[in-house]
Parts: structure tokens; C-alpha cells; sequence
């Protein structure tokens, strides 16, 4: 465990000498510290956080850690810090998820006999699995490591984009063996066909397929070990096969060693590809040819480091820095480059593809992510927006729509509405480029044209009746009308002005569901009528008119016309009364509800998706104060650098991508365009790398936890009067100063006091 602690003494920091100034100042005046010391894998691991643990790099197709052998709900990601088994290492893992999958390609070290299998709880000696204590266990990002006490084994991890990278250290060398279990699963994920076979004395290669939330899910491996091969032996369930390779639905491999290993560790490098056995030796020899696994580990460091350090900040609190930085780790942990290094790759038809000039990626959480993660990806990663489009429009050619919730070449249609038509439209608006324009406005327009998943309705009523698309009908259709105004805003901008009428018109879908005398959102049937009884508390997962939610939550789901809401409430006035009312109600979800209704402040739900714009309101009916006093509630109250500290799901990025945002001052409410409403941030500076290398500098001059309060702004230099600022103001880079104060200002915003 030597490295271990030569990790913990890593420098604190070093820094390059730059300079920055306003205006177009170049990305050369940033302090290059070393942010990875300030993340806390753990963060998120207990409650129901749901997030990865273990080795991998920014957007990598690894995620190799620890699987536990619980499955359910809070073990979406494979583990939990509740647990304290492990029946092996898997390659791949999910992040957040509300729904669990993957357990690809699962190695695990043993000594002695042991059954193939996962095993029971109950009955140690029933599987392979292992218990662990915490106290040998460490991790951080590009490292994990454990003990494992059943078989004395010192594991250490570490991974490329493709490679994981294995350190097995055993205590008893006499009956060292690897297991490759292809055959377990991880909640809703099974095999349906495996292949392994061992090719020379030190590599085995194969393939599993499986289905479960992903329904065609393919994945093929080889592995090259640092000591020869004494024995290969392949199980077919819990049965050995004669031969050395073994084609079945349920598939074990055990690698057997020299009884002396010699006292050295064994090392192993297990290569991935969505392609063939062939493309995975490409990926191996092109990212990891050697056996260096320290400098594997600083590489993997220096990776998470470079994209950590796109956005600086400067805070006196260390929890705070621990918390964001966290964030920040956990929003680049997905999507996943789904490609080889040659650039092949498995599509959305389930067909091989060659490398057609782009990466493609996979594990698109839309529903989740195009709120604020996508968002925040425009400010920091230009680099990546071409390619993530890119992949959209190639999953729309060969499915026939964009993607819904994309997982690993399948499309779920996990979730409601058409979240890729914000993703897309933001791109263009912004002034991306790198992809067909022509073809993202055919694959939005077509996609909002189909018949399925209410969308037959709504273009029959004008909007979804229950009685004829059942469950979550007005879910859907808020969430369609938010997709509508995006693909407006881009027909509008090419001219298409047929198109930019009629979709402008369906966005304002949200009016019909408007119930003036009770002001909330309702289902409506299609003879115009309200559903009843109505309970505006009540929520029945998958089994009423809203999703994950109920109407005191998405009564408010209408980022994208907020001036619209307002006049149907009424005025202000009447707004500014029920906006009030949902912080401070208290009511019975009822026992249906659906668990991801949680970090609740009244009605506010802030760890499920729909709610994480609310608070950013209240400037658009001029009372600024009130978003400023509840953003710094959240951020205070539901986040935290423990491992509980996230209030719901993490949901691939979503929830932290919120706390980054906010942490900034900062949040798009509008689905597209690029308008960030200016909250009250929680450091004191923020240096942030943008596009063309340019540096945006936030100041929050006197900030405090008591003056969470804007009272003016200066942006490089001049006096700025906006509640918002505008994508191109970030872009271009400079300074923007906040003047910061206990009590609310009654002069800035002046837009916002004067509306």
C-alpha cells in the first residue's frame, strides 16, 4: 500500500505564472493548484446519492471500482457506503441513476477454492464475494484501493479512457487465481451470451452481452497479465468445461498463477471496446503499452486535474472548496466516450460503425442534464460541444429520433419529454459549429413530429389528455412544450417562420393545464375537463398526471415562458403569493410517492429535477432578494462534504452540475439561449476558462454567509444594471464584479425592480 500514502503527500499545489485581465484575456493567467486534492469520491455514495466510487478519467468509458453484492434502489451504482461486501471489480458502473445497470466486465482476485458465483449474504461460502473495512479503504479521482479480508488481497485501480488498470498484491501466493465473472448481475442486468478464451500464457479476451435497462448491451475485453499463466479454467454457471475457452449464457473465467508469485504484485490491463475483441488489443496498446501503474495514476490525476482546473475558485471555507470541486468531478464523470481509439463504434441501429471523424459518446441522463449540466458543458468544455452534437445527430439517423435517455447504443426512453431539442438548440444558439446545422434542425423538428409517447395528442388537442396518453400526461407535456420554444427560438434564427409560429404556439401548451381558481397544474381529459378529486400534495410514481412529482412542484415548470405564467396566475402579485407558499407548505406525498421526491423545503423538492429552476423565479417579478436568501438555503443546507451530501439522486451529473452553477452565481433558466440568472455566490472569486482560451472572471466583493446579497454589478469595469448575463458576456471573457451586502438592494437589478 506504498502508494497510498505517497498520494497523501502529493504537494498541495504548484503554480505556473499567469496574468489575466478583461475583455479577451487569454488563458494565461491562471494558477494552475492542484484541485483533485479537494475531491471527495465519497460525497454522494450514502443516502440515496447513487454516485460512482472508484478509478476513472473525465468522460472515460472506465468506471472501474467496487461492486457490492446488495442489489436495489441506493446500489444503482453498484455500491454503497452502507455496505461492506464486495463480489468484484467491474469496468463499467452508471452514476446517479435512478434505475440500475451495467457490471461489465467484472474481475475479482481469490485464494483457495471458491465457488462461481456472486453468493448470498447470508452464506459467505456461497459465492466469491468479500467483506472490506472502511479504514483500508481509499480513493480519489484516477485511484481506488481496498483490502479485501477474505483472501488477504491488496487491490489497487487506475484506468485510461479505455484500460483498467489492476495492482494485486496477495498475502498467500501458493493458490492465487483471477476471476473474470461474466455471468452476475447488477440489479436489472443479465446476460444472455458470453465468450472467453485464453490466447497465449498471458492473455484471455471475450465478450458479454446482456440486457437490462439497456436491452442490447455489448462489451468486449481482452486482458493482459504481468505473470504467466499456469492454468485457465472456464465455468459454464457453476460448472468447469473442459478446454480453454467456453461460449455460454453464463460465463466464469479463473486465471491461475504460479503457486510463488514471488512476493511481487500482479498486474493486470483490461481493455474495453463496443466493437470487437480485435479493437480492444487497439485501445490497450495505443493507451496503456507499458507497466508503470504509479505513473498510470499520476496521469489519471493530471487528467482529472486539467479539467478541474477550468474553473478556479477562491473560498475561506475548506468545505465549501471539498463540496464544489466534488461537484464539478461528479459532472464530468458522463456522458462516456462509447468509442474506440480508431474511432469505431456501436450505434443506435446495433450495428458496428467505423470512425466517421467524431467521438462518440453514450449514457445521455437528458431529462436530468439538460437543466443546468449541459449548460455548464457550453461554458467549460467547448472542445467537447461538436462531438456530443455529432453523436446526437448520429442517434437520430439511425433511430429515427434523438435521444431520450441513451445508454450505451440503446435507447431507453427512460423519462418524459424530448430533453435532447434543449441540448441541440442550445448549441446553435450559442454559436457552436462542427456539425451538420441543417440536419439538427430536420432531427429536432422530426423528433417533435412523431406519434408516440403522447406526442399524437398533443398535436390532435393542443395538448395530452389523460384519458388517451396514461401516466404522467401533463408531465409529458410540459416538458414537450419546454423541447417546443427551444427548436422556436432555432427556427426563428434560420428564418423558418412557418416552423418558429407553430411551435412557438405549442410551447404555451402549459395554459391549458392552468386552473385559475385553485392555481395549479391539472390534468386534463380530453373533453376539456379537470381530473378529480385533486390533491395537490399527492404523487403516485408512474401511476398519475405528473412525473416524480406533484402539482405544488411542477406548477412551475415552465422555465421557458415565465412572463406567460405569470399572466395566467393573474399578475405579480398572485405569482409572488404561491411562489412564497411553496417553501413554506407542508402536506402528505401519500404512500405511492415516488422516492425521488426528496430535499424538500415546503413543496420545493431540490434532489428531483423539475424543481432545480424555481428558485431562480423570483427576479423575473422583481424580487431578486428571495432567490439570492433560497439559493444560499440549498446550497447551505442540502449539499455538504459528506457522504450523505447530496439530497437526491445525483442523477449523471445534474444535481452537481446545480451546485456548481449556483456556487458561481449563476443559472440558465431558459431552456436555450444562454440567459444566466445572477444568483448570490457562494465564493469569493471564480476564474473560469472559456471558449477561444478566454478567462471570465466572477468577484464577489465582502462575500460572507450573512452578505449573501447583490447590491451592484460591474461588468469589466462598467456599471451593469441586468439580472442576467448573457452567454456571449461569459465567452468572451473579463470580470464580472459583485458588490455584495446583508440586506437587499433596492436600486440593482434595476430590470428586475422595474418590471
Amino acid at each position: 500500500m506504498k502508494y497510498i500514502i505517497l498520494q497523501r503527500i502529493l504537494p498541495l499545489c504548484f503554480l505556473l505564472s499567469f496574468l489575466f485581465s478583461c475583455g479577451s484575456s487569454k488563458d494565461k493567467g491562471v494558477d494552475e493548484s492542484r484541485v483533485t486534492q479537494y475531491v471527495d469520491p465519497y460525497i454522494g455514495t450514502d443516502g440515496h446519492g447513487h454516485v460512482f466510487l472508484g478509478a476513472n478519467v473525465p468522460f472515460g468509458l472506465i468506471q472501474l471500482g467496487p461492486t457490492n453484492i446488495t442489489e436495489g434502489w441506493d446500489w444503482c451504482s453498484g455500491y454503497h457506503y452502507s455496505d461492506s461486501t464486495i463480489f468484484g471489480f467491474s469496468h463499467m458502473h452508471l452514476s446517479g441513476t435512478g434505475i440500475g445497470d451495467l457490471c461489465d466486465i467484472l474481475v475479482m482476485p481469490v485464494t483457495g477454492s471458491v465457488k462461481m458465483a456472486k453468493g448470498t449474504i447470508d452464506n459467505p461460502t456461497s459465492g466469491m464475494y468479500s467483506l472490506f473495512k472502511r479504514k483500508n479503504e481509499y480513493v480519489r479521482p484516477g485511484y481506488y484501493s481496498v483490502h479485501l479480508d477474505r483472501y488477504n488481497v491488496d487491490v489497487e485501480l487506475t484506468a485510461t479512457k479505455r484500460v483498467g488498470f489492476h495492482k494485486y498484491t496477495f498475502s498467500q501466493t501458493d493458490s492465487a487465481a483471477i476471476v473474470f465473472n461474466l455471468a452476475d448481475k447488477l440489479n436489472s442486468d443479465e446476460s444472455i451470451d458470453c465468450f472467453i478464451s485464453q490466447e497465449n500464457d498471458s492473455v484471455i479476451s471475450g465478450y458479454r452481452y446482456s440486457s437490462g435497462w439497456a436491452k442490447d448491451q455489448r462489451v468486449f475485453f481482452t486482458a493482459l497479465f504481468s505473470k504467466p499463466i499456469r492454468e485457465f479454467q472456464v465455468y459454464d454457471s457453476l460448472n468447469m468445461q473442459q478446454g480453454k475457452s467456453l461460449k455460454a449464457k453464463k460465463v466464469y473465467g479463473k486465471v491461475l498463477f504460479d503457486k510463488e508469485l514471488g512476493g511481487d504484485p500482479l498486474y493486470v490491463k483490461v481493455a474495453l471496446s463496443p466493437v470487437s475483441i480485435d479493437n480492444a488489443k487497439v485501445n490497450l496498446l495505443a493507451e496503456l503499452p507499458g507497466w508503470n501503474f504509479e505513473q498510470t495514476v499520476n496521469d489519471a490525476d493530471e487528467a482529472w486535474n486539467a479539467e478541474l482546473n477550468k474553473i478556479q475558485i477562491e473560498t475561506t471555507d475548506e468545505s465549501v472548496k471539498r463540496t464544489f470541486y466534488t461537484a464539478l468531478y461528479h459532472t464530468m464523470i458522463a456522458p462516456s466516450v462509447f468509442c474506440d481509439v480508431n474511432g469505431d463504434y456501436y450505434g443506435a441501429d446495433q450495428n458496428m460503425h467505423k470512425g466517421e471523424g467524431f467521438v462518440n459518446y453514450t449514457t445521455f441522463s437528458l431529462w436530468d442534464t439538460y437543466r443546468a449540466a449541459h449548460p455548464l458543458m457550453t461554458i467549460i468544455h467547448p472542445e467537447k460541444m461538436s462531438d456530443i452534437i455529432n453523436t446526437m445527430l448520429n442517434i437520430y439517423r439511425q433511430q429515427g429520433k434523438l435521444p431520450v435517455w441513451h445508454l450505451v447504443g440503446n435507447e431507453t426512453d427512460c423519462m418524459v419529454g424530448n430533453p435532447a431539442i434543449p441540448v441541440v438548440a442550445d448549441a446553435i444558439l450559442k454559436g457552436y459549429g462542427g456539425f451538420d446545422k441543417e440536419l439538427a434542425y430536420e432531427a429536432m423538428k422530426n423528433s417533435s413530429m412523431l406519434d408516440e409517447r403522447g406526442l399524437k395528442y398533443l398535436k390532435e388537442y393542443g395538448y395530452i389528455p389523460y384519458d388517451k396518453e396514461s401516466p404522467e400526461s401533463l408531465a409529458k407535456c410540459l416538458e414537450y412544450a419546454i423541447a417546443d420554444w427551444s427548436l422556436a427560438q432555432v427556427a426563428k434564427q434560420m428564418e423558418k417562420d412557418d416552423d418558429y409560429n407553430y411551435f412557438l404556439k405549442r410551447s404555451k401548451a402549459y395554459r391549458y393545464y392552468f386552473d385559475k381558481e385553485t392555481r395549479f397544474m391539472r390534468g386534463l381529459s380530453s373533453d376539456g375537463k379537470y381530473r378529480t378529486p385533486f390533491n395537490p400534495f399527492s404523487s403516485a410514481h408512474f401511476d398519475d398526471d405528473y412525473c416524480e412529482g406533484n402539482a405544488w412542484q411542477y406548477t412551475w415548470l415552465v422555465p421557458h415562458d415565465v412572463d406567460g405564467l405569470v399572466e395566467v396566475f393573474g399578475g405579480k402579485e398572485n405569482f409572488i403569493q404561491k411562489l412564497d407558499s411553496l417553501f413554506i407548505i407542508e402536506g402528505n406525498l401519500g404512500k405511492s410517492a415516488s422516492p425521488d421526491i426528496s430535499g424538500l423545503i415546503g413543496q420545493y423538492a431540490h434532489g428531483n429535477e423539475p424543481s432545480h429552476h424555481i428558485l431562480y423565479l423570483y427576479p423575473y417579478v422583481g424580487q431578486y432578494w428571495k432567490t439570492a436568501e433560497k439559493v444560499r438555503q440549498v446550497l447551505s443546507e442540502l449539499y455538504h462534504d459528506q457522504p450523505a451530501g447530496l439530497s437526491g439522486n445525483e442523477d449523471v451529473g445534474q444535481m452537481s452540475a446545480w451546485y456548481v452553477l449556483s456556487s458561481l452565481g449563476l443559472y440558465q433558466v431558459e431552456p436555450a439561449g444562454g440567459k444566466y440568472i445572477l444568483g448570490s455566490p457562494v465564493v469569493g472569486k471564480a476564474v473560469i476558462r472559456v471558449k477561444d482560451g478566454n478567462i471570465f472572471t466572477i468577484l464577489a466583493k465582502n462575500n460572507n454567509k450573512t452578505n449573501k446579497y447583490i447590491q451592484s454589478v460591474t461588468l469589466n469595469g462598467k456599471p451593469y444594471d441586468k439580472y442576467y448575463i448573457d452567454f456571449e458576456d461569459i465567452i468572451c471573457g473579463g470580470i464580472l464584479q459583485l458588490e455584495m451586502g446583508d440586506t437587499p438592494s433596492s436600486v440593482w437589478p434595476v430590470d428586475a425592480v422595474q418590471r
